[in-house]
């Protein structure tokens, strides 16, 4: 066992859901403008997945890519500020929850568009390729986006050209209000693998180490040429489809009684108690710096300015 990994998965997963439930919050007061869609229930995928990654690599996220961005290294104070609106966020307050993106850490952007991430991600894989690199491209993605036509059309291609990309479908069962089952063709997501020949496996996505195990297999082949792969994330939307969401299409007693089994911080901090790999005292130590950062970076955000109207037309398109 890696003392160092394991605490890096706990600090990873915590930092995720301590700034989703702060925006949560904030949202519910009104102070962040715009759709929010949070990731708590499914810290393990991010976490284990850009576990394997290096600042080289790349991940295309989703229009619930909170937890992607912080996973790849982004600045929780630049992402707060953006999530407010403010000047000093990653897309100067003009994106919002759904468009943070941070290139120096590889993270090509969230996605406000339900498959929009498939073809950037294969493009990006497409460049690496024609420079000779190893870097590897990921795209994260639901259960509903594998039946958009981007999907298929960039896994053919993927496929065909033998491209540096992982396609990580996080399977959360509910595509916004509509259960995976009755509008998808098959029971598991990866088994449209076999119709671009490449590989397809299911992982229980609330193990964050079986996640960073599996994901590091299609992460590896991608790197040496071996094409894509479909890595099934089994998992569960603990929220509803964005921050107000009545959530009439299911019962509060079903949620619950899924966030008790599933729950990746839980039952890590479970195993890694058990098996001494993390003391009560370090955890607790972990939690505490956390929860200040994310705290220094609501005042970062507070403190931060609008953008003023003269920026109104600054930014939307390239010198």
């Amino acid at each position: 066992m890696n003392k160092e990994l394991y605490s890096q998965f706990y600090k990873t997963m915590f930092k995720i859901r301590t700034f989703e439930k702060r925006i949560e919050e904030f949202s519910m007061k009104g102070e962040v403008p715009g759709f929010v869609h949070l990731y708590i229930g499914e810290e393990a995928i991010a976490t284990g997945v850009c576990a394997n990654l290096t600042k080289n690599d790349y991940i295309q996220s989703t229009h619930r890519g909170h937890g992607h961005t912080i996973a790849k290294g982004a600045k929780v104070d630049k992402m707060m500020a953006e999530l407010f609106g403010k000047r000093t966020g990653y897309c100067k307050g003009k994106g919002g929850s759904m468009h943070i993106a941070d290139f120096s850490v590889g993270m090509l952007g969230a996605n406000g568009i339900v498959g929009g991430g498939f073809t950037l991600a294969t493009g990006a894989a497409l460049a690496e390729k024609i420079k000779g690199t190893n870097n590897v491209s990921v795209v994260f993605f639901g259960d509903g986006a594998s039946n958009r036509g981007t999907f298929h059309e960039a896994l053919n291609m993927a496929s065909v050209w033998k491209l540096p990309v992982v396609f990580v479908c996080e399977n959360n069962e509910w595509a916004s209000t509509t259960p995976y089952l009755t509008t998808t063709s098959v029971k598991d997501i990866s088994d449209r693998a076999v119709g671009y020949g490449i590989p397809g496996v299911i992982v229980d996505g609330n193990d964050v180490e079986k996640v960073y195990e599996e994901s590091a297999k299609a992460i590896e082949r991608a790197r040496k040429g071996e094409g894509p792969s479909i890595v099934e994330m089994k998992t569960y939307r603990i929220k509803g489809h964005f921050v107000g969401d009545p959530e009439m299409y299911r019962t509060k007693d079903e949620v619950k009684e899924r966030f008790e089994l599933t729950d990746p911080i839980r039952r890590f901090k479970e195993k890694v108690l058990l098996e001494g790999v993390l003391s009560e005292n370090e955890i607790n130590k972990m939690e505490e710096e956390i929860i200040k950062e994310i705290d220094d970076a609501v005042k970062f955000a507070m403190e931060s300015p609008f953008p003023s109207e003269e920026e109104l037309f600054e930014d939307l398109y390239v010198d």
